[in-house]
């Protein structure tokens, strides 16, 4: 049977972060709002991706800690056993907890439906049309005002021969792994799969990472990527860059993994192969052609800067767009989406100073511009790097593995990017985004208030290389 309801203001495709700002802004204008999602309420951070993958990592930094307390005299390593089914059932309890807390409360709270169902326009590029196929049958033809697509993104693995014949992890099905893996392969050596590595690797498992590219983070800088390689081979898991997956077999005893590198073939084994190489957009099945929505060579939804799609009256927002991958960035999308559709209010982000973050330990973080992107875009740029052997915190902490690289315009001395390796690297980045987004300088950055013994006196600190050798300074240097 089909139902057909009309009277909507906003017909929102997806329930994660970009569709819920999207619906509350909605709804604080008092417009009515129906939602659409097909499977799991509240979409990759909260189901599949931050809030259990970081959850994970802090479990097994705090095992690993208890473990590297030797760095401290007077204090011996500690064994921790793991009890792989108990960590990972918290993780779930934790998920269901927020995912109650943030998402399905909080949609009954503001009073707007979620249609659990799989969506699909129809209609005409003039008279667009939502049709449902409902989960529990039946089907509901949906009519609004306007529409949102926030579908999200979803693992993608690179042809590689023999992958889909022998199975894979991706970074939500090794989250849901009932057991510990004796031995891992992890291909990919961006964010995703250096935090699973040093995830499992701190677990207790042999992980080897596998990298296309010629270093790890390789999108970072490359003092950067030295470090993060580093602290990995501090902590035994091994890696191989510039190495492309040819081929995988799997056989009773695990995965086989074949490659070159250069000219000299490489062959690794592990019990488990998790594969990590990036997200792609959803948008198969919603049948965008038929609304005369456009999309990109991903998949990605095409939109303009206001999120509106090639369609008037169909706005996308989130990793379905084709932006950055950050559940933030979603969340202001989706909020400028709805204030742009219902509003007329023609506004835009600016991604200028948009920061990111890697959490390993120590985590990577950076906003604004590497010294190459500087150079590209024809800017005189100066940069300095400090070694955390010079942040009086990372010597308390016994563990002076990081840096912090500043860029800055060579004449006006203005920052122009901040690059961290650190304990705490998200939290300096965030105090660095707002340098960036006032227009302050180095020298301006050099004469702020820092607390001493906080890992986020090191920005201070670094801007003050561009005028003064800090390596010489004493602690009590303003």
């Amino acid at each position: 049977m089909t139902t057909t309801e009309s009277g909507i203001d906003v017909a929102v495709v997806g329930s994660g972060s970009a569709a819920f700002a999207a619906a509350i802004a909605a709804v604080g204008q008092g417009k009515r709002v129906v939602m659409i999602e097909r499977g799991t309420t509240g979409g990759t951070c909260v189901n599949v991706g931050c809030v259990p993958s970081k959850a994970l990592l802090a479990a097994a930094a705090a095992r690993h800690t208890a473990a590297a307390t030797g760095r401290f005299p007077g204090l011996a390593p500690a064994e921790v056993p793991v009890g792989f089914p108990a960590l990972i059932g918290g993780k779930d309890a934790l998920v269901e907890q927020l995912r109650a807390e943030k998402y399905t409360d909080l949609a009954a709270d503001y009073g707007w439906e979620i249609v659990h169902g799989t969506a699909a326009f129809a209609g005409s590029t003039a008279t667009p049309v939502a049709e449902v196929a409902l989960n529990d049958g039946g089907t509901r033809r949906i009519q609004a005002a306007h529409y949102l697509i926030a579908t999200g993104s979803a693992p993608w693995t690179p042809p590689v021969d023999g992958l889909a014949e022998a199975g894979y992890l991706t970074s939500t099905t090794a989250m849901e792994l009932d057991a510990l893996p004796e031995s891992m392969i992890v291909v990919g050596g961006n964010a995703v799969g250096l935090e699973q590595a040093q995830l499992f690797a701190r677990l207790g498992t042999h992980v080897s990472v596998v990298e296309a590219l010629e270093r790890l983070a390789p999108f970072e800088e490359p003092e950067v990527s030295q470090v993060i390689e580093e602290v990995f081979a501090d902590e035994g898991i091994a890696v191989h860059t510039g190495v492309a997956p040819a081929a995988v077999r799997r056989d009773e005893h695990g995965y086989v993994l074949t490659a070159r590198r250069g000219g000299a073939p490489i062959e690794l084994r592990a019990e488990k192969l998790l594969v990590a190489t990036g997200r792609r957009p959803v948008t198969a099945g919603l049948n965008l052609d038929a609304v005369g929505v456009k999309t990109g060579e991903r998949g990605e939804v095409v939109v303009d800067d206001y999120q509106r799609t090639t369609n008037a009256r169909i706005w996308a927002a989130g990793d379905v767009a084709g932006g950055p991958q950050f559940v933030y960035v979603a969340a202001a999308q989706g909020t400028l989406a709805a204030g742009n559709a219902l509003t007329d209010a023609g506004r835009t982000l600016d991604y200028t100073a948009l920061p990111r973050v890697t959490f390993t330990s120590p985590a990577i973080a950076a906003v604004g511009l590497t010294d190459a992107q500087a150079a590209e875009a024809g800017l005189p740029c100066d940069c300095r790097v400090l070694p955390l052997e010079y942040v009086p915190r990372a010597l308390v902490n016994r563990d002076t593995r990081g840096l912090v690289k500043l860029v800055a315009h060579a004449e006006t001395g203005r920052v122009l990017g901040v690059h961290v390796v650190a304990d705490g690297a998200g939290d300096i980045v965030t105090a660095a985004t707002y340098a960036i987004t006032a227009g302050m300088t180095v020298d301006q950055l050099a004469h702020t208030w820092a607390p001493y013994l906080t890992m986020a006196e090191a920005l201070k600190l670094a801007a003050q290389t561009f005028t003064a050798d800090v390596t010489r300074l004493s602690c009590c240097a303003g």
